[in-house]
């Protein structure tokens, strides 16, 4: 019996920050390639065998967690794309519990050091995406939106599917 699809953990932003990135996303990141919104991954690869214990674990650990304020704190150059760069000791700290929960599942991917970042760009040339860190980099202005949650996904090998949204406690 085959492996069944992963379950991918997001940030739910607040809509004028998705509304920035995912604008972004939709005018840089190559169009046959652009399968899901703007998005900033807590955890590549959750155990897809049961979407609903998964759903349950997460929901009581965000619900005891107000939500927390996310800081961007740079545009950063990955060879082939560009990101803004994320900081929140609280979200970090709740992404420290759900990995916690789910320590005997984790992939190599998710068990190494998590650096928050939204992609806006990848899989371009070097030069392409240079020219459009220069771009971002020059007019940036450090900023910060509220997480009112977190968004579950079931990955279909490109497309995702989303599954759950679970809010912070102190969310509505």
């Amino acid at each position: 019996m085959p492996e069944p699809d992963p379950l991918i953990l997001t940030l739910q932003m607040d809509a004028v920050a998705f509304a920035e990135f995912d604008g972004l996303r939709r005018r840089h990141f190559p169009e046959k390639l652009n399968h899901i919104p703007a998005h900033a991954t807590l955890f590549h690869h959750l155990p897809g065998d049961d979407a609903d214990a998964v759903i349950e674990t997460v929901t009581a650990l965000a619900r005891a967690e107000p939500a927390p304020e996310v800081a961007v704190t740079g545009v950063r150059f990955t060879g082939r794309g560009v990101a803004y760069s994320l900081e929140s000791e609280p979200l970090a700290a709740f992404r420290g519990r759900v990995a916690g929960a789910f320590r005997d599942a984790l992939t190599a991917q998710d068990r190494q050091g998590w650096r928050p970042h939204v992609t806006v760009q990848n899989k371009v040339k070097p030069e392409t995406a240079r020219a459009l860190h220069a771009s971002l980099a020059h007019g940036f202005a450090p900023s910060r939106f509220r997480a009112p949650g977190v968004l579950l996904w079931r990955y279909l090998g490109g497309p995702w599917e989303r599954l759950a949204t679970i809010p912070f406690g102190g969310a509505a």
